[in-house]
């Protein structure tokens, strides 16, 4: 629940600031040649290294926190296309399909180790589409926090947002939405699959990621 109000909250501010911004500009820019667009695609990109993470790790800061931790590296190799690496952690003790809803829990907790690839696209201005893949190795954990086994998850999210730009462009925002679908999961205990059986296994979520630029 904590995680779901300062979703709101955080997405919320920044989408206000994102549309009082842009929708004060000009409409001249909806009027770019194909031709110009085509030179920017060759055009080098300033800054096309980046390192960031998620906001939503300040959560950690909380009661019960999840442990959410969330390091990503970018290439940005065209104005209008990034490739992404990223490296995350997270325990979690319900159903994913369910996350922040479920009204039936684990008999235990699942620790979560992964590391994911993206593809970023940027359309119109700072609007952008990402495709990522993780693959996570997770820890079944019992009451006490003893490892009962290990099993696989893949983790695949389709992501549409907008990237707002700070001081001359050297740190960014992210604030968007994802789908997110695990078609592998796999190695469940007995007493975890219990819960998990009839759950969805996919979620839509706000997202709201930051970085540097060098």
């Amino acid at each position: 629940m904590k995680k779901s109000i300062l979703t709101t909250v955080v997405t919320a501010m920044f989408t206000t600031m994102t549309f009082s911004q842009e929708f004060n500009q000009t409409n001249q820019e909806l009027t770019l040649t194909d031709s110009f667009e085509a030179q920017t695609e060759k055009q080098e990109v300033d800054r096309p290294h980046s390192i960031g993470s998620s906001l939503f790790t300040l959560a950690n800061a909380l009661p019960d926190p999840d442990y959410f931790y969330q390091l990503s590296f970018g290439y940005q190799f065209t104005p209008k296309d990034n490739i992404i690496i990223e490296a995350l952690t997270w325990t979690y003790d319900e159903p994913l399909g369910e996350y922040g809803s479920a009204d039936v829990f684990y008999p235990g907790d699942v620790k979560a180790y992964g590391i994911g690839v993206g593809y970023q696209r940027f359309h119109w201005k700072k609007l952008f589409t990402t495709l990522q893949a993780t693959s996570f190795l997770q820890q079944f954990r019992d009451t006490e926090g003893e490892k009962i086994q290990n099993g696989y998850q893949l983790y695949l999210q389709l992501i549409a947002g907008y990237r707002i730009e700070l001081f001359k462009k050297r740190l960014f925002i992210e604030p968007a939405y994802s789908f997110r679908y695990w078609p592998v999961n796999t190695n469940f205990p007995e007493s975890f699959a219990a819960i998990e059986r009839g759950k969805r296994n996919y979620i839509v979520e706000a997202s709201l990621n930051f970085g540097i630029r060098f």
